[in-house]
């Protein structure tokens, strides 16, 4: 098992040294002149020149990637254009903000996910099975943006039983991770429903059945057992893409997470704040792989990692 994790974490150097110099052009090709953001618009030119070089905005690319990756490498993220605090400081007070609420939508997406596609897989052609996969079309289909308009319209506006805006709290978190967890509740749905199906078809079940087992008991000890690989596959990808993808309902319900600050980030051309807050989305990413890669032996111990 160690020597699998060192492996792996050997492969995902590679992927977030690519990530990084992506991240890197693509934020340093947006339009705007950094030194003159920051210098101001009364700014002279000689004041805009002063900052361009004392920030390194006149050297090459490839030497700023290369100061920005060794500060990097020592915890210095640099500083925040827009506010003038180091962006490790605002990461660190958005960031939880960020995975309590993917934590919340990914549980929730979890237990209802496999709870209704297991039912939907064993009551296979029912009015519950067609009703539950249109809804997950739906899920997968709608967007996060309207979704958290429509559920603030019904449940803040007309009955008002939520807070408009979000707030770091049990009662301020339930729209967000409801609208969070859409499209991951309906994406487990399917695949718990699909996995649970191709397991039900195999002989040592269609055997079980024949000598009389118990049908809880061939559900869930034996056939939701061996289609967990497939669900916690989807889930640990699913968890990884909620922690980017909460940019849009962060933004919706005012949420203080990563993805509020990355938009606002973006606005201010705030340059640093950009890029650090993508790269430390990318890396709780690859964390999140690397840790269903690791679960996978724990559900499944016939499983031997080379």
């Amino acid at each position: 098992m160690r020597k699998f994790i060192l492996k792996r974490l050997c492969t995902l150097i590679p992927v977030l040294i690519v990530v990084s110099i992506l991240v890197f052009l693509m934020v340093h090709v947006m339009p705007g002149d950094p030194a003159r953001i920051m210098a101001g618009d009364t700014a002279t030119e000689q004041d805009v020149e002063k900052i361009r070089v004392a920030y390194g905005f006149d050297r090459p690319l490839y030497e700023q990637y290369f100061r920005y990756i060794s500060k990097a490498l020592r915890g210095d993220f640099g500083t925040s254009f827009r506010t003038g605090r180091p962006v490790a400081q605002e990461i660190a007070i958005r960031f939880p903000n960020t995975m309590l609420l993917a934590v919340a939508a990914i549980v929730i997406s979890i237990v209802f996910g496999i709870g209704i596609g297991l039912i939907s897989a064993t009551k296979r052609n029912s009015i519950f099975d067609s009703v539950s996969m249109v809804l997950a079309l739906v899920g997968l289909s709608i967007p996060p943006f309207y979704l958290g308009l429509m559920l603030m319209l019904i449940f803040c506006v007309i009955l008002k039983w939520l807070p408009i805006t979000a707030e770091v709290s049990f009662v301020g978190m339930i729209l967000p991770s409801l609208t969070l967890s859409a499209r991951s509740l309906a994406t487990i749905a399917r695949m718990t429903r699909s996995s649970m199906l191709e397991v039900m078809s195999q002989d040592y079940i269609l055997t079980a059945k024949a000598q009389g087992f118990n049908s809880r008991k061939i559900i869930f000890s034996h056939a939701l057992k061996n289609a967990m690989n497939s669900i916690v596959t989807v889930a640990g990808i699913q968890f990884g893409t909620l922690l980017g993808g909460s940019v849009i309902t962060e933004k919706v319900y005012g949420w203080p997470g990563l993805g509020e600050l990355v938009i606002t980030a973006i606005k201010a051309r705030d340059f640093p704040v950009v890029q650090t807050t993508i790269l430390v989305i990318a890396v709780s990413f690859v964390a999140v792989n690397l840790f269903v890669d690791v679960l996978y032996v724990l559900i499944n111990p016939r499983i031997k990692y080379v």
